[in-house]
């Protein structure tokens, strides 16, 4: 993810489909590559995908995406998101700043800084309100500028009053979003940034779509990103696409249902028995070892023991190991999110019941494998998953098993 981030930054673009189980670290590691993108001098975009944000949708649902995804941008002085009215000054600053040291008129050299984006669809449009904004700025017109932040958040629902504010003839929706966005790339770039990094987690909200044709166009849309990226369409670009193994892998609802998909996001055959390839666009997380979550529980254990109210040995770890072993089984070191929190329970009643012995309280742990959310409760109004199918989820046996 470093080299991809680099290759970004020298003009590239990158797509990564992140998988791992519920539970697994996707989000942690998503959001770690978040703040490397950031301190490498990017903006970042991120979003969670729900039944009502989509790639794709005709009711509004993908305008709502693009309107988080606005919320949530962020650079390396804003981290914590809304940082897209600073990411436009910084571009009129800049563009002010150039003008200065080239002894010419702003206004030539904002025009002359859109004048590529009106060759990109919707590009016109988008460097009219950028022009705007920068009217706005001058003539100290806070309505203007407002007006102008509402398009670029997707927030004007028709043409009509976008027109009235704007003077523009159309708006940012359903069908326009991926193109809206990377015109925000190319303006990042004319802000001084290094480039655009889209974060979407819980992918997984695609997979549980009832409707096969809206799961289809969804797919079809992330073709269309896939495409552009590795046919080198776009540059200053980069996507990293969150989700489980089932929303990859299933054939009859996931990413390999779409034929198109499934070829280009195949797996490495020669990539078995412990073997690795990162070449391709998807990243697996690999489970964590014993030893690794041994690990891990340790320096759990340091940060309630560092004001010394907690004793609990190496002992005690080696034994809360081995009790999960024995109730849960090898499923544990796949999804650890449970058993990290099973042990920070435990930690905290030692802390405040002062004698108690940690040996009494073990065998009383409860623990549950995490299967994430139900799929009966998805998408109501077309049906749920049972109801599609006539089936019960997969795995429910399975998981019912595992409620101690």
């Amino acid at each position: 993810m470093v080299k991809d981030i680099g290759r970004i930054e020298d003009g590239g673009a990158s797509i990564r489909f992140i998988i791992g189980e519920y539970g697994s670290g996707k989000t942690f590691f998503l959001n770690l590559v978040r703040l490397i993108a950031l301190e490498k001098g990017m903006v970042v975009m991120s979003a969670d995908l729900a039944p009502d944000r989509r790639l794709h949708a005709t009711g509004g649902q993908a305008r709502s995406l693009f309107a988080e995804l606005t919320r949530n941008t962020a650079t390396r002085t804003k981290p914590e998101g809304g940082a897209l009215t600073s990411v436009v000054e910084r571009f009129v600053t800049q563009a002010i700043r150039d003008a200065e040291t080239e002894d010419r008129n702003p206004d030539d050299v904002i025009r002359e800084k859109l004048a590529h984006l009106e060759e990109l669809h919707g590009g016109f449009e988008f460097a009219t309100v950028i022009s705007r904004y920068w009217q706005g700025h001058e003539d100290g017109n806070e309505d203007l500028k407002a007006n102008a932040m509402r398009w670029l958040r997707a927030e004007f629902a028709t043409r009509t009053d976008a027109r009235a504010a704007l003077k523009v003839r159309t708006i940012i929706d359903d069908a326009s979003v991926y193109d809206h966005l990377k015109l925000f790339s190319a303006l990042v770039r004319e802000a001084g940034y290094k480039g655009l990094v889209i974060v979407l987690d819980e992918m997984v909200n695609l997979y549980k779509l009832s409707n096969s044709q809206a799961r289809n166009a969804n797919y079809e849309q992330i073709l269309r990103v896939l495409n552009d990226i590795l046919q080198g369409s776009a540059s200053h670009f980069g996507v990293l696409l969150g989700g489980t193994p089932e929303f990859l892998m299933d054939t009859r609802r996931g990413l390999y249902s779409y034929q198109a998909l499934q070829s280009r996001l195949a797996q490495n055959t020669f990539a078995r028995d412990g073997l690795i390839d990162l070449s391709g666009p998807v990243v697996g997380l690999s489970n964590l070892t014993p030893e690794d979550l041994y690990v891990l529980l340790r320096n759990i254990r340091n940060v309630f023991t560092s004001d010394g109210s907690v004793d609990l040995p190496d002992e005690a770890l080696q034994a809360f190991m081995h009790h999960c072993s024995e109730r849960i089984g090898d499923a544990y070191f796949r999804t650890p999110r449970n058993t990290v929190t099973a042990f920070a329970h435990l930690l905290s009643v030692i802390e405040q019941n002062p004698g108690i012995e940690w040996r009494d309280l073990l065998s009383e742990i409860p623990l549950t494998e995490d299967g994430g959310d139900d799929l009966s409760d998805i998408d109501e109004s077309v049906g749920s998953v049972q109801q599609d199918e006539g089936t019960e989820p997969s795995g429910s046996d399975e998981l019912s098993e595992f409620k101690l």
